[in-house]
């Protein structure tokens, strides 16, 4: 006698978690490079109080994201901390046009170990442990990174001593725990708010590296959300947009 209701009410927790799932809430998705991991959050802040808006950000490595994208993620607008691979989603037709620089990055070392006085001779230290990049194969400020290393010709010196991050993120990580002595990072990185009082830094020569144009695509995935992406774009691209990235240490020219 009590099966039958029992049975009843399952049937209706059912309906009503299908339900649920399917009425699950969507919102315009940035997917966003790691160096970009505290600026993003002032950025969408300012754009969603300007717009109403709901943002919704992504983070991981430059190539981590690009290859989410290639598999169909549910992302409406990539900022990368590269050209490379935006022109890639551009190639693939997986954009709805070509990339926009939106930004050009810079690179420092840093270490929470010194907290008074940094210079690229740390690099040269007897003592020197452990020294920590991004992954080159996925990480852009990486590459910028053996660039450096290669163009001080410190590759032998610190072959066995480098340790890789899968984004800049993880990258920061491994310098902040203390795992490594020191690491290459994104200015934009020791300026937030959440690092600018942890260790010490310096800002690398531009000669020692290729410029790190950033690159932007709107992608074509998600029609209802096109619009949105346009919008942040133009926003990004703008002199509100611009004050932000200065703020961070980006340029929005190439100098």
């Amino acid at each position: 006698m009590i099966r039958k209701p029992l049975n009843f009410i399952y049937l209706i927790i059912l309906i009503l978690l299908v339900s649920c799932e399917s009425e699950k809430k969507q919102v315009f998705t940035i997917a966003a490079a790691s160096n970009l991991q505290f600026v993003i959050e002032d950025l969408v802040e300012q754009y969603s109080r300007i717009t109403g808006t709901e943002c919704q950000i992504v983070i991981s490595s430059s190539g981590k994201l690009t290859a989410q994208i290639l598999e169909g993620a549910p992302f409406d607008l990539f900022l990368s901390a590269d050209m490379k691979y935006p022109t890639e989603l551009y190639r693939e037709g997986l954009t709805i046009s070509e990339p926009y620089t939106y930004a050009y990055g810079s690179l420092v070392l840093w270490s929470v170990k010194e907290s008074q006085v940094m210079d690229m001779d740390h690099l040269r230290a007897k003592d020197l442990d452990f020294v920590a990049l991004g992954n080159p194969k996925t990480a852009p400020y990486g590459i910028a990174a053996m660039s450096v290393i290669n163009n001080l010709g410190l590759q032998d010196r610190l072959r066995e001593k480098l340790v890789f991050g899968e984004s800049i993120g993880q990258t920061n990580q491994f310098i902040i725990s203390g795992a490594a002595d020191l690491g290459f990072t994104s200015k934009s990185v020791v300026l937030s708010d959440k690092m600018k009082d942890k260790g010490a830094w310096i800002e690398i020569d531009r000669s020692l590296y290729d410029p790190i144009a950033q690159g932007m695509v709107l992608l074509t995935g998600r029609i209802q959300f096109r619009e949105h992406a346009i919008k942040f774009k133009d926003f990004l691209l703008s002199e509100e947009g611009k004050v932000i990235l200065h703020k961070f240490g980006y340029h929005t020219e190439l100098k």
